[in-house]
């Protein structure tokens, strides 16, 4: 039997959020996933008011990026992590800061969720995954199910630069 080992991700995050990003967060989500090397602008979330129930108004989307490149099958627990800290920061039971983990790859963007779909793939730990955006030639492309926002050309931008990154990141063999 042939098999060979992973190839290593980068892991980044997509940060909903009408409380900016407190330092209190910086803090903990580094010491669980290694230093933040990115953090995109701050993007108006208009594609969908879902959120603003439980989140209020003034809810902004951006991306942080990790330096140190991890197996893939760690999303689950990542995941995991990032639910429990959504409800540290909670308010009367309502979340106001939502943590979207995910992977970057050489090829795709993938999301971890714990909504099962017809797209999605379980990975453990009551969670799924999802191929979000495929890398194509020089840029992103979308499937029907991804989401607004990660279609938009600022996030995809921000994706593209934080790919880059990860490409330099792997020749340099950065792992956790």
């Amino acid at each position: 039997m042939d098999t060979r080992p992973y190839e290593d991700s980068m892991l980044f995050m997509g940060i909903l959020s009408s409380r900016g990003f407190p330092s209190t967060l910086r803090e903990r989500l580094e010491s669980l996933f290694g230093p933040i090397d990115m953090v995109s602008d701050r993007i108006p979330f208009t594609f969908t008011d879902y959120y603003s129930s439980e989140m209020g108004e003034g809810i902004e989307r951006f991306l942080i990026s990790f330096s140190r490149l991890l197996p893939p099958d760690r999303l689950a627990a990542v995941k995991t992590e990032t639910n429990l800290i959504e409800m540290e920061y909670a308010e009367e039971g309502k979340r106001r800061i939502n943590l979207d983990p995910g992977l970057i790859t050489e090829s795709s963007i993938i999301l971890a969720t714990t909504k099962n779909r017809a797209h999605r793939i379980a990975i453990g730990m009551s969670m799924y995954a999802e191929v979000t955006l495929i890398y194509h030639r020089s840029g992103f492309e979308a499937f029907p199910w991804t989401y607004q926002d990660y279609r938009s050309p600022e996030m995809q931008e921000v994706l593209r630069e934080m790919r880059k990154h990860y490409l330099v990141l792997r020749k340099e063999g950065q792992r956790v």
